[in-house]
């Protein structure tokens, strides 16, 4: 049997949501991959002259990786003439991977294929978000951020909401937009007697957005509107 409370939290936890599938894929400059800790590299594989990411490695270096020769012959500080990058979030047994590559003419040049959540948590505590960080859950095509404070109970109406609550749902709302895909769950229980936020939220937003710097600061400062 549901209990009265939580029958009072379902009917009335508010959801704000940008209908849609998490982004597949986004654009990245290649300052982003390095600020993910990789370099781009022109060089060989097995002999094959071609593109790939690295890291820690200078011109003349050769290692072998999952049991293929790298040989690095240049360091890249620009994307090569005509091609963009792009990345997205493949699953992988339950796992999400980030997968990057290179674009020119419809073709893809894969250049790096590693699991997702130690590359993003390195890039999210290099920047000092660390309300993502406190808040993530998981990473699949979406991520899950939870925050939560305080004892439970009847969730407010959005007209009974104060400033707090009301601005970080306009901020949200506004950074789903731009990224095309959200769910926000909030229910908002108010203060306690000292005065403090007593609520929950869980806001789910595509992976691969976390990987853009500029997307991650709105989010970081958006969560920072809960104590």
């Amino acid at each position: 049997m549901i209990t009265e409370l939580r029958r009072e939290q379902l009917l009335n936890t508010l959801v704000f949501e940008t209908l849609g599938a998490p982004e597949r894929e986004r654009e990245f400059k290649i300052k982003s991959l390095k600020k993910w800790g990789f370099d781009l590299v022109f060089g060989k594989k097995d002999g094959e002259e071609t593109y790939f990411a690295a890291c820690d490695k200078k011109e003349g270096d050769k290692y072998t990786e999952n049991d293929v020769e790298h040989e690095v012959v240049e360091v890249l500080k620009e994307l090569p003439k005509n091609k963009k990058m792009f990345a997205k979030i493949e699953m992988i047994e339950g796992r999400a991977h980030l997968y990057v590559y290179l674009r020119e003419d419809d073709i893809d040049t894969p250049i790096l294929h590693v699991p997702a959540g130690e590359i993003l948590l390195a890039f999210l505590k290099k920047h000092k978000f660390i309300h993502i960080i406190e808040a993530i859950r998981n990473i699949g095509s979406a991520a899950s951020l939870v925050k939560k404070h305080g004892d439970e109970g009847k969730p407010l109406s959005y007209e009974e909401l104060p400033p707090v609550p009301r601005r970080f749902l306009r901020d949200a709302k506004k950074i789903e937009k731009e990224m095309g895909f959200g769910r926000i769950a909030l229910a908002y229980f108010g203060e306690n007697k000292s005065g403090e936020a007593r609520y929950w939220l869980e806001w789910m937003v595509p992976s691969i957005a976390l990987f853009d710097e500029q997307i991650s600061q709105k989010i970081d400062k958006a969560l920072a509107e809960f104590k």
